[in-house]
This record gives C-alpha cells, structure tokens and sequence, in this order.
C-alpha cells in the first residue's frame, strides 16, 4: 500500500511515517504540510492508495480538500481532527472519508484503523478483478475485445498531469506563472511531436512564443504576443523563485527532506539554494542581489521528469 500524508503538523507527519514503516504496512508515497499542495493528480501519478489527512490546516483544510478531489481519486481517505464536532464527522463521511480520528493520537487506534482500511481496500479491489473477470468472459464470448485503460496522465491533460504533480511538490502550483508554464510542457510536447529534440532543447523564445499563441489565439497581433511573452516570463520567474524560496525552507527544516532531495540540486543551481537558505535563516546576511533564475534550465527538467511521467 501507498500512504499519503497530509498535516501541518510535522512531529503528527513523522510519527505516522514512523508508524507505517516500523509495522510494514506499506510506502510512504509523499507528504504534505497543507491541503493546497494536494490535488487528484499528484495522488494518482503518485499511486496513492490511502490518503491520511488533517482537518484544520491553514490554507486549505481536509474537508475542502476532499470536496475538491471529488471523485477523482480512487484510493481510501482516514481523516484526522482535534475537533469532534457531529456535523464536520457527518460532513467529511458524507464526502467519502473511510475513518475519522480523533486527536491526540493514539498509536494502536490508528494502527487498528489502518490495517481495517488496507483489508477493505484489499477487498473491494479484489470484487473488482473477479468484475472485470467475468466482464472479459463475456466479451470474448460475444466477440468483443475489452479496451485497455490509459494511464491516469493521459486520460486528463498528457504532459500537463505529470507538470502539475511537480510544481505542487515545489509549493509553486498557486503562483499564476504556474499556469504559464503548463502551457510550455505543453508547447514543447507539441513542438517534439512534429520534430524530436532528444536532448537539443529547443529555445526558450521559441517555446514561450508557441504557448502565448496558444493562449492568446490565432488572431493576435505580434506586438500583443510580444507583450504576452514578456509578461508570462515575469510570471514564471516570480513562481520559480516562489519554488526556490519553497526548497530552501525545506532543507532548513530537514535537510534529508525527500522533495528537498530530489528537486534542489536537478532544478537549481545548488549554490542559489544554499545562498538563499542562508538568506532565511539570516535575512541580515543577504546583501540585495536577486537570486540567478534560470527559466530554460527549470523549464527543461521540468519538460523530461513530466515526460518520463516520474515523481518522488
């Protein structure tokens, strides 16, 4: 099993990551200290199969956060409150939730209701193959061939998906240039389809230009477009800085984080994120130079981890 953990309190978080290793109940697929950071996307491309979230979070909390999945999200959801009120537990049931567990937490009750989730999990999907089983002996016995299902990615927007399962990780999916950078993985597929690049990126101009077309439509005037590039590389540039401030607040926190691991030192120069954790750690120390951003360099990785469809 797959665990997603989603709780802005960080001792909460490792205790259950703790818990979920020692008794071997499954992976931690990914954490998360706001439900902001979560959409259906991020858990499907992750393979989440079970969603342990906090109610009461500062920007989004797990009840919105859960309205907002809909149905789009197949797995379990265990949710955790201090607050016991009937019409929350109704509500958070009514939206779905499996469990709902009180705060402080106790570690046999969670244990105890995460092992009852796993077991219904196991069951309901076991149900389902002898479904699809007997659906497939009927097929073939009227002569049809059942079609297979595409992968999660391609049945929303491709490359787009896989895009906004990393930006979330880099805290940077609320920032308007995140929008504008989906829109260059998209550029970029499209350009890669018509000729493949392989390794040979294509310019950031070219890129940038095809995707404020896309934006803008056909009947735009060159200097409209001209405008809309501009702005958009403003907004991009304000959103990746958003991403490194993310990074580097993370590595001060704990430096062994996995999205601080994984995405500080392929994003970004390490030496921008080292110089601006220090800047956080002692706005004093920082002598006014902007931060060095570079667009091509982010867009890129960005491009060939959304490509491979890999996340952390």
């Amino acid at each position: 099993m797959r665990f997603f953990v989603a709780d802005d309190d960080r001792a909460i978080r490792r205790m259950l990551s703790d818990l979920i290793e020692d008794e071997e109940l499954g992976t931690l697929a990914g954490t998360a200290d706001d439900g902001d950071r979560i959409d259906s996307d991020l858990l499907n491309v992750q393979k989440v199969d079970i969603l342990m979230i906090d109610l009461l979070m500062p920007v989004r909390d797990g009840i919105e956060t859960v309205r907002s999945l809909g149905g789009a999200f197949p797995g379990k959801i265990i949710m955790l409150s201090q607050v016991e009120s009937k019409e929350m537990i109704a509500e958070a049931y009514a939206l779905g939730v499996e469990y709902y567990i009180t705060k402080p937490i106790n570690r046999l009750e969670v244990l105890s209701v995460i092992r009852k989730v796993i077991e219904r999990l196991k069951m309901e999907r076991s149900i389902d193959n002898i479904r699809k089983s007997l659906s497939g002996l009927m097929g073939e016995t009227e002569g049809l061939k059942q079609p297979a299902a595409p992968p999660v990615p391609a049945i929303r927007e491709g490359i787009k998906a896989a895009g906004r399962v990393h930006l979330s990780q880099l805290g940077m999916i609320g920032e308007p240039g995140s929008r504008d950078l989906l829109d260059m993985l998209q550029a970029a597929a499209e350009m890669e389809r018509e000729a493949p690049f392989g390794l040979d990126f294509p310019l950031l101009k070219d890129i940038s230009e095809r995707a404020a077309a896309a934006r803008l439509g056909p009947a735009a005037e060159p200097a409209a477009l001209q405008k809309e590039v501009k702005a958009s590389e403003q907004r991009v540039r304000r959103a990746i800085l958003q991403a490194l401030t993310h990074l580097a607040s993370l590595g001060l926190t704990d430096y062994n984080h996995p999205v601080f691991e994984t995405y500080a030192s392929r994003f970004f120069d390490f030496a921008e994120v080292r110089r601006r954790m220090l800047e956080l750690e002692d706005p004093g120390s920082a002598e006014g130079a902007s931060p060095r951003i570079n667009i091509k360099k982010f867009l890129q990785m960005l491009y060939y981890e959304s490509r491979q469809g890999r996340a952390p």
